[in-house]
């Protein structure tokens, strides 16, 4: 497979999470993009709707799809992926990687796996279908797991974090529209937001006895793109056991990094790494997480899923520069 392309296909390609998968697909050295599917915009340039592209592809979207395919990325709205397959059947070649949120809950997988590498990579080699993590998940989840690897989240979990209005997707509403977002900020959802179900499941996967809850209060940031997550827990032991913790864990994470000093988020910003920062205050640990959410909280992630599922390097077309300033 070494000199050989495989094809691939995007749903929903005019979104932020498909214009994120199409650039970065576009300078992958092991894939040719096949069609770019949407309804809304088929016949424009992708340029066009993508303007970033501008320079770097001639490809068009399409609304019709081939369904003879090595691997097709879903990018579609919550709740429209399960209907789309429902409607549309791939070869039984054609690996699924769905960005939504329609298959992430072990209550709604069907044979989808649950894509966090650092958490089910070898799964993820062997799998057809992948329900790609959600943004806030992602950054919670690496910055929890290695503690619940060690059964130590003995107390209730306490997280704030703040996101870009990329996270809300591409389609206009009243909390992404710029005399809003501008110069403001705001909490929603607070302790019910819908990424707490799979952080849940992936904390009991390695924790099988944790039972406490997870205080999650997210904030919509007056930025593009990011998410920066704080989370406190009862920690007994001092930073360094804290340090070693981490480092153990993610010693062959190919994205996860532990930082010694404090981090800010231009750090991570077009990138699909996730770095970490701990504190210890008296009996407590903070962790910082960041990451951005349209690479490793979306589109990277998807592509870092794909390159385990076909064999090649998991950081294939995935060394992207940050912004940082």
């Amino acid at each position: 497979m070494a000199n050989h392309k495989i094809n691939a296909g995007i749903i929903g390609a005019a979104g932020y999470t498909g214009g994120e998968l199409i650039r970065i697909l576009l300078h992958h050295s092991k894939v040719k993009i096949s069609f770019c599917f949407s309804r809304s915009q088929a016949g424009k340039k992708i340029s066009d709707v993508h303007t970033d592209l501008l320079g770097d592809t001639e490809l068009v979207f399409t609304n019709e799809i081939n369904t003879i395919i090595d691997v097709v990325f879903l990018c579609l709205p919550h709740g429209e992926a399960k209907l789309f397959l429902e409607n549309n059947h791939f070869s039984p070649i054609t690996k699924i990687i769905d960005l939504s949120n329609d298959f992430r809950l072990k209550e709604n997988a069907n044979d989808f796996i649950y894509g966090l590498p650092e958490l089910n990579k070898e799964a993820i080699k062997q799998a057809k279908h992948i329900a790609n993590p959600g943004c806030f998940a992602t950054a919670i989840q690496l910055a929890l797991l290695p503690l619940a690897k060690q059964n130590l989240l003995q107390s209730d979990i306490h997280i704030s974090a703040i996101t870009g209005s990329t996270g809300a997707g591409i389609l206009q509403n009243e909390a992404t529209h710029f005399t809003w977002r501008n110069n403001n900020s705001s909490v929603y959802k607070a302790f019910t937001h819908q990424h707490l179900g799979e952080i849940g499941e992936s904390i009991v996967q390695l924790q099988t006895e944790f039972k406490h809850s997870i205080n999650f209060i997210p904030y919509r940031g007056n930025f593009t793109r990011g998410i920066i997550a704080t989370i406190y827990i009862d920690f007994e032991g001092n930073l360094d056991d804290a340090k070693a913790i981490f480092s153990r864990f993610n010693v062959d994470a190919k994205f996860v990094f532990l930082s010694d000093k404090n981090i800010d988020l231009k750090q991570v910003i077009n990138t699909n790494k996730c770095l970490l920062y701990l504190e210890k205050h008296e009996n407590k640990l903070m962790i910082i997480s960041i990451i951005d959410n349209l690479v490793k909280g979306a589109s990277g992630q998807a592509v870092q899923n794909m390159n385990l599922m076909f064999g090649f390097e998991e950081n294939e077309g995935l060394n992207l520069k940050s912004v940082a300033y």
